[in-house]
């Protein structure tokens, strides 16, 4: 079992920025994948970046790609999202999930890969 809460939202103008956190506690940190996704009413949870157990290989969505920095600190069991040149289309609950097997990279885009969520925190990026 791993338990997930993030912190870090809040809102921002558009061009500012926000550090999101992912504080897991429970199974080993280090053997599970890290996804960050985010959802918006009447919308699927749309993936935004991900980051591999143990190698730390990342990846991320076009949309974020750039603006968006995904980490880990195995050591604080610890993941983070800083986002940076913050849009109003980034306006979402953020989600984290977690995974603790060996993943291809089209299935860490996919939020049914990871057995594991936090509730979420809100991003509202304003114009």
């Amino acid at each position: 079992q791993v338990q997930l809460v993030e912190s870090g939202g809040g809102s921002v103008q558009a061009g500012g920025s926000l550090r999101l956190s992912c504080a897991a506690s429970g199974r080993t940190f280090s053997n599970c994948n890290i996804g960050w996704f985010r959802r918006t009413p009447g919308k699927e949870r749309e993936f935004v970046a991900t980051i591999t157990r143990n190698g730390g290989a990342t990846y991320y969505a076009d949309s974020v790609k750039g603006r968006f920095t995904i980490s880990r600190d195995d050591a604080k069991n610890m993941g983070y999202l800083q986002m940076n040149s913050l849009k109003p289309e980034d306006t979402a609950l953020y989600c984290c999930g977690a995974d603790g097997a060996v993943r291809t990279t089209y299935s860490l885009t996919r939020p049914g890969t990871y057995d594991y969520w936090g509730q979420g925190t809100h991003v509202t990026v304003s114009s």
